[in-house]
């Protein structure tokens, strides 16, 4: 009886996402500044996060385009999609490290018109370590103030921006919103093993769906109180989604994680409805007193040796 109450339940879900209206996602993985392994193309190839969307996009009836071609955004570009999921560094109106062609202006005005019309965003990881206010210096003192009102637009946008991260490190996650879709069935807390990243210029109006326990972490960027990693919000008519995991691989394949993505997206969407009542103050109440500022070690690169051609 019970195996077949579970095949029973297999092929209701099978028949509910077979019955969701396709939905079209770009993935933009653009990297003016450092590209992270996860989502670099080798030869061509589909990156590692990109093949693993592709086992997301067949489950959940999803449809994605994937592109680092900044160059593409325009409000005709974007009504194609019914979300865009950005993994991206720097300052995407710039060509910077990658090489790819950078968005204009225009471009970057459009993300945030094609969202208030009624359309969703989902950024991940690195999506908050984009269109840094200022342009600060990735290590520099400035980047551990907080701008608030003065933040980059995209910042204002996506609901807070990345300070620095720490070695790479087990960390506890601690749940607000056990309801927001995605987070259903994963309790409390969770952890694993991750790049964690120490977070600042959090807008007013987020909904916090998990903080950092930071005080129990390692390293000086995480000696603050508990601060949001994960967040949604509305924008206008439309939803933004972020979180701040997803730099290792073992992370994209982690069901926690896959879980919380999921969700995001289908927030993002429209296909999934979601409490959205602003709550950093009573979530994380010290989130705005950020880490102090502590000069990082300069890694020294030691030069490879090269082999002296040995004469006959």
């Amino acid at each position: 009886m019970t195996k077949f109450l579970t095949l029973l339940l297999i092929c209701s879900s099978a028949l509910v996402a077979a019955d969701a209206p396709q939905r079209k996602l770009l993935f933009f993985t653009k990297s003016s500044g450092y590209e992270h392994v996860v989502i670099s193309w080798k030869d061509g190839a589909p990156s590692f996060a990109e093949k693993e969307l592709l086992k997301l996009g067949a489950d959940n009836n999803w449809k994605f385009e994937f592109s680092k071609d900044g160059s593409k955004f325009s409000p005709e570009y974007l009504a194609q999609f019914d979300a865009l999921v950005f993994y991206t560094t720097g300052d995407l109106c710039d060509k910077g490290k990658d090489g790819n062609p950078p968005m204009s202006a225009a471009g970057k005005q459009a993300i945030f018109d094609y969202v208030k019309a009624g359309k969703g965003f989902v950024g991940v990881h690195s999506a908050s370590d984009t269109f840094h206010t200022n342009n600060e210096a990735d290590k520099g003192p400035d980047r551990y103030i907080n701008h608030c009102e003065k933040a980059d637009p995209f910042v204002h946008f996506l609901g807070g921006e990345f300070i620095i991260h720490g070695k790479q490190q087990v960390a506890k996650n601690i749940v607000i919103d056990p309801k927001f879709p995605g987070f259903e069935n994963i309790g409390e807390s969770f952890s694993f093993h991750e790049e964690w990243y120490s977070m600042k210029d959090f807008k007013d109006d987020i909904h916090v769906l998990t903080v950092m326990d930071s005080p129990k972490m390692e390293g000086t960027m995480y000696e603050r109180p508990a601060f949001p990693n994960c967040w949604a919000r509305a924008e206008g008519k439309g939803r933004v989604f972020y979180t701040a995991m997803g730099h290792r691989e073992d992370v994209w394949t982690n069901p926690i994680f896959r879980q919380i993505l999921v969700g995001g997206i289908k927030f993002a969407t429209g296909d999934a409805q979601a409490d959205l009542t602003p709550n950093l103050k009573t979530a994380a109440p010290g989130a705005e007193q950020n880490p102090k500022y502590v000069p990082q070690p300069v890694k020294k690169v030691v030069p490879v040796p090269v082999a002296t051609p040995v004469k006959n």
